[in-house]
């Protein structure tokens, strides 16, 4: 009787014991008689990741979508005739020019947008960091290291904050290519190049109006991509949770497939340009017009 008392004492010694090991970053007690076993710790997102995708989708964003970009722009300025359509008139283009025609001023975007969707997803990534921060005041250190879930709202916000860095980059480049764009306009007038190419454009626009110059119209490029960011991170992270909802997918183990992530980006694209379409025209109109003729965008507004 007393020996099994005292078997039952050194278990319950050994049992606390182990019970008592703490948990270290990858490594937990074991219960079962082992002194301890590695776990995985929890991956984090990788801003550099984001960043990387961010700019190879935003080269073939620009290979894919640039024919129909120079279009909308000749449309928006005035350089296209009013019953023109927007095939239409890329179908004339392409005869009369071909494929350079149709891609002309693309080394402008090319050259920044590429960059510019790295720096997109990157602060959008960002942006839920801190959207999360701040939604994670007041919380304890346990509950902090549970899933925190963005709400839609939270995402939206995160959304607008990615718009804030990537306008310095947007709104050059977004002058460059509006000018070369709308200069083939007069040269199918029987006019003449006032720029041979991006450099060139860039170099007398410097030269005429310095800094400032090349970055006229940063307000109105803000004014249209944070409402544009907003719809389409929103639609985009919407689309995917409603898919996955209607796949069975279980958003902490299973991910979409190549196809419904495709679908989500289209969708939230057209989200997008349907919300800064308007503030598109103001801005194109602006950047490309003479230096003098408006005071601002607002003004640009009122002379539409």
């Amino acid at each position: 009787m007393t020996a099994t008392t005292s078997e039952t004492k050194s278990s319950n010694v050994e049992l606390k014991t182990v019970q008592s090991i703490p948990s270290f970053a990858g490594i937990e007690a074991d219960s079962s008689g082992g002194c301890c076993k590695k776990v995985d710790a929890p991956k984090s997102e990788s801003a550099l990741k984001s960043f990387i995708s961010g700019g190879v989708g935003g080269a073939c964003c620009v290979m894919v979508g640039h024919p129909l970009d120079l279009v909308k722009v000749r449309m928006q300025t005035g350089g296209a005739a009013a019953s023109s359509s927007v095939f239409g008139m890329l179908s004339k283009t392409l005869a009369k020019e071909g494929i350079r025609g149709i891609y002309r001023g693309v080394s402008a975007p090319l050259t920044a947008v590429t960059p510019m969707f790295a720096v997109s997803f990157w602060s959008y990534d960002v942006g839920q960091r801190i959207v999360k921060g701040y939604g994670q005041r007041g919380m304890t250190a346990e509950e902090k290291e549970r899933k925190y879930v963005l709400s839609m709202g939270e995402i939206c916000m995160a959304g607008a904050i990615s718009a804030i860095p990537t306008t310095g980059i947007m709104a050059p480049s977004e002058r460059i290519k509006c000018l070369l764009q709308v200069q083939a306009n007069e040269v199918e007038k029987g006019g003449t190049a006032k720029y041979t190419g991006m450099l060139d454009c860039a170099k007398q626009v410097l030269k005429e109006g310095g800094v400032q110059s090349l970055f006229k119209g940063t307000g109105a490029t803000l004014f249209r991509d944070i409402p544009g960011t907003i719809a389409y991170f929103g639609t985009y992270e919407l689309v995917k949770k409603e898919l996955m909802k209607i796949q069975g997918i279980d958003p902490n183990k299973g991910q979409l497939s190549p196809i419904a992530v495709l679908t989500a980006g289209g969708l939230a694209g057209m989200a997008c340009w349907g919300v800064c379409i308007p503030a598109d025209v103001i801005k194109s109109r602006y950047q490309t017009a003479p230096e003098g003729k408006y005071s601002g965008f607002y003004d640009v507004f009122k002379n539409l």
